[in-house]
Formats: C-alpha cells, structure tokens, sequence
C-alpha cells in the first residue's frame, strides 16, 4: 500500500547514520520487524527496516546508513532531506516482512544485528519491552567499531533498567578500556551459548551474515530453522 508522509526529522547518529522520522498521512498497522519500501521511482523501491514500535503512534523512525561507498541508501538520505527543507511528501510502500516477532510465543529470544540492522532489532525490543513479557531477552550486535553502535549507552541503561535483558555490544576493532567483546558477533554468540534449541532468535544485517548465522546455529548450536527469523532469509 502506497502512502504519503511528511519528513519531520533528518538527524545524524554517528558514523555516517541517519535518524529519520516520518509522519505517514494515515494510520499503518504493522508489526514489529517489519520494514517499508522507499518509492524513489516507478521501479525503484527500497528496503529500510521500521526502527520505531507499533505501539508509538502516528510516527515511523528509520536509521539509514549512508557511508560514501552506500550511494543506495544516501540517495535517500538525500531524498529525505530535500522533502524536509522543501515541506513536500515522501512516498512509502509497508509494511513488508515476515520476519516479524512472534508475539504469541514465550521462548526466550536472541536478538542479533550487524551495524544499522539494529533498526530491525530496536523495533523488536522496544515492542518486548513495552509488553512487559518476562522471558529472557539477548541482544547482541556487532560493528566495525564503537562509533558503528550509535546506540551503545543506551541499551547499556536498558539493560540495567530490565533484569530479564542482557546487552552484548561487540566490536571488530576495539579501544583502549573496551567493556564489551572484540571480533565476530556471530562468534561472541557461538561462544556464549552451548545450546541455541531453546530461543527464538531474529537477525538482521548483511545477507552473508544472516546465511552464516543459519548455517553456524543450525549445525553446530542446535537452534530450530523454523525459529530463526530473517528477512534475508526470503532471497538466500
């Protein structure tokens, strides 16, 4: 479904990372996880995931990525910042997405991103959070360094504030007095976890890492095809 919103907010996080908050011209019913389609042209529609819960009314947040090797996702940037200095309409297609949190489900979940997929995983978590479930939530996510987890101090508070959530940030390149873990984030979770058979666990990031994550869980963690969720999934 196509619909029109309004820009209200271009902001950088870090890194060359993007917030940007929409305000749709009529109500979207969607479900965590899910992304939308930004309607550049006739033929070119491309995939961000919703940042924001569905329990946040009458707004959608994404955060884009858009270092200068990225012209796919400054090209919308750009986009966006033209519709908000201009007070035009961006066009939107949503929701999109089968890899959508399974609310009915009381597993514990592993919550898993690579750089800006932490939009995906935010979504998620803010939706868990918000309805108060009590399993046991992991959140790891991964990034070339510290200045990639935009939003490091936060989940850290989340955190605290949560008993039933740990936060795992982990970096490839760490600095000096790093609190969390340095090298693959698949790997940080391959080594933390004897047995994944138990989780529910939703991914988001490259492709490659997505496939890695399905391979390396299913054969060597135990963890059930069935409860891995992907949206890379649905072209791999």
């Amino acid at each position: 479904m196509s619909i029109k919103c309004e820009v209200t907010s271009v902001e950088p996080l870090a890194c060359n990372t993007f917030r940007i908050l929409l305000r749709p011209e009529q109500h979207i019913e969607f479900k965590a996880g899910q992304y939308l389609l930004a309607v550049m042209g006739e033929k070119d529609k491309r995939p961000f995931s919703i940042a924001s819960s569905p329990c946040r009314e009458g707004e959608l947040e994404l955060h884009i990525g858009a270092a200068e090797h990225n012209p796919y996702a400054i090209e919308v940037v750009e986009r966006m910042k033209a519709a908000l200095e201009d007070g035009t309409a961006i066009d939107i297609e949503a929701p999109h997405g089968e890899a959508w949190v399974r609310e009915d489900s009381d597993k514990p979940l592993l919550l898993i991103a690579g750089g800006t997929g932490f939009s995906y995983v935010r979504s998620i978590l803010d939706n868990c959070l918000s309805r108060g479930i009590s399993q046991p939530i992991f959140v790891y996510w991964g990034g070339r360094d510290e200045c990639q987890l935009y939003a490091n101090d936060e989940l850290m508070a989340l955190a605290e504030q949560h008993a039933n959530l740990t936060y795992v940030p982990v970096v490839e390149t760490a600095p000096e007095g790093w609190q969390g873990k340095t090298g693959n984030v698949l790997e940080a979770v391959s080594d933390d976890f004897v047995s994944l058979s138990a989780y529910d666990i939703y991914i988001c990031g490259r492709f490659e890492m997505a496939g890695a994550a399905r391979e390396l869980f299913s054969a060597e963690k135990g963890a059930e095809c069935e409860r891995m969720f992907a949206d890379a999934f649905s072209f791999i």
